[in-house]
């Protein structure tokens, strides 16, 4: 597996390297990417943007819209929210389930003295509030499987930006599910960075 800590905080940077990996390093098999981006939004590949972000709030934040290769719903990102992407080729008898993908998150959490679960609709959830929102891309026998953190991000922007109001226009797009969101930190004992977490999940990563 090749490990990649990206440090760039670009969002158009690092949705495209993701993109890269995913399609060109095919004979690399496995690849693993942690990454954090300045404000933005992530809209699902199949999203009318128009109905899913506070366009007039986006716009006077200087908030980024970035358009991902993988469906799911739209997702807040800042400096605070830690992404992960895991990229490998089909193999015979591989669980490519997105449980099976958010294990090592889970597993980090329960390190950290923090109960997380997976629920059906493939969120990872602390005491019922989600933590984590996760999307997946296949092609050709390769899966991109990737997904957001809320470490300590700013609630309050997200829910800003993600507002949309009532009299927009009804399309055929995904639409987002709007769901109770929570902070990793304050269920942690120890008080730790985003970046020192982030070491810790490429730790649980390489055992």
């Amino acid at each position: 597996m090749i490990y990649i800590v990206n440090k760039s905080n670009k969002p158009d940077y690092n949705i495209a390297l993701e993109e890269y990996c995913f399609k060109k390093l095919v004979d690399q098999d496995k690849v693993f990417i942690l990454w954090i981006n300045e404000p933005a939004i992530i809209v699902g590949k199949h999203q009318n943007t128009a109905e899913e972000i506070n366009a007039e709030f986006v716009k006077k934040n200087g908030i980024h819209v970035i358009r991902r290769i993988s469906g799911g719903g739209a997702v807040y990102h800042d400096l605070n929210n830690l992404n992960y992407t895991i990229i490998s080729n089909e193999e015979k008898g591989a669980d490519f389930d997105f449980k099976t993908f958010s294990e090592p998150v889970i597993s980090t959490l329960a390190e950290l003295g923090v109960k997380a679960e997976f629920t059906g609709r493939n969120d990872i959830v602390i005491d019922g509030k989600k933590i984590s929102g996760n999307a997946q891309a296949y092609i050709k026998g390769r899966v991109m499987h990737h997904g957001c953190l809320l470490f300590d991000t700013d609630l309050s922007v997200l829910s800003k930006a993600l507002e949309v109001s009532k009299d927009k226009i009804e399309s055929r797009g995904v639409k987002s599910v709007r769901s109770v969101v929570d902070n990793i930190l304050p269920h942690l004992k120890d008080k730790i960075s985003v970046d020192e977490f982030a070491d810790k999940i490429l730790e649980q990563m390489k055992r």
